[in-house]
């Protein structure tokens, strides 16, 4: 069957999430798919392995690997996305405020492109996350000094996130707003300390020369990105990858990629926490009663969460 377009956008889509985690035959596979789509919704099979230099069984568990039933799906899904492409090449360039609002739109429209626009990011992002590279991840977490966050605009959201988790569980972490601050510190990593470079077009200049800083202090990285061959993924032990479905949004910047980085900030945390679940209910317990003991202190603000 076709991919449902709710749940994945379009074919192409699903093919560029899941191509950083794929083996090489299957990889050249979804790569040739992804700059040729319309001539190869026409191939055959065999035609489509001839032009991949792999065997037709290799197509066919390709095929497996995007959760479709049949070469016959495969090609009505790439003729769906085609079309899709070319509908939103033709609307381009209407001018919007907010990712995909246009003038005039009312509240009930702008709610639920609002609401598919971030469903789709969740999904999508969720889709092609690797249990390995965040098994991996927890890995670095478990054995960091420090965690380090680097970040800029909206990404603070993330890391602001990460922050308060992976301390709650008993990890010193640290953040500072300041990027170049943040260059600084990667400076002064150690071996023992891990660097977590958020950045949705994975080419921010402060959070790459980050990146780059800590691996030369022997420091550790993980990248969260939703371009695969970015400076920052390609600067990452751990690469993790968020959706790229909202595609470049707003002056530059996803307005919708926040949800992704959310997403995955949240499953390192929680397999992070079932792995050490004794050690992190302690700490939880710990810094809750710290927390409770603080807002009762005289001039205290009350605890928010």
């Amino acid at each position: 069957m076709a991919v449902p377009a709710d749940e994945a956008g379009n074919v192409l889509h699903l093919i560029t999430s899941k191509l950083p985690y794929l083996p090489g035959a299957l990889r050249q596979i979804g790569e040739y798919l992804l700059a040729h789509p319309r001539q190869a919704q026409s191939m055959t099979i065999s035609q489509l392995a001839s032009a991949c230099g792999v065997a037709e069984s290799t197509v066919s568990r390709f095929v497996r690997e995007l959760g479709m039933d049949s070469y016959h799906s495969l090609r009505l899904s790439l003729a769906e996305a085609t079309f899709a492409t070319r509908s939103a090449a033709a609307g381009r360039d209407e001018e919007f405020v907010y990712e995909g609002i246009l003038r005039g739109d009312e509240p009930p429209a702008i709610v639920g492109k609002i609401e598919r626009s971030s469903r789709q990011t969740l999904a999508q992002t969720a889709k092609q996350v690797s249990g390995d590279a965040i098994s991996r991840a927890v890995d670095l977490l478990h054995e960091a000094d420090a965690v380090v966050f680097c970040c800029m605009g909206s990404s603070s959201i993330a890391a602001e996130e990460g922050v308060m988790r992976f301390t709650r569980a008993g990890k010193k972490c640290l953040l500072y707003r300041d990027q170049s601050v943040q260059v600084m510190l990667a400076t002064i990593l150690t071996p023992r300390d891990v660097l977590i470079g958020i950045s949705d077009s994975g080419k921010s200049t402060a959070i790459v020369d980050a990146m780059r800083l800590a691996r030369q202090t022997g420091a550790t990285s993980i990248g969260i990105t939703s371009v695969q061959d970015s400076p920052l993924a390609e600067l990452s032990d751990v690469p993790l990858f968020t959706s790229n479905v909202a595609g470049e949004g707003l002056y530059g910047e996803s307005v919708t990629s926040k949800w992704g980085q959310l997403l995955l900030i949240d499953i390192l945390y929680a397999t992070y926490a079932a792995r050490h679940f004794d050690d992190t209910l302690h700490h939880l317990k710990e810094t809750y009663e710290a927390g409770i003991r603080h807002s009762r202190s005289p001039g205290s603000p009350p605890v928010e969460g």
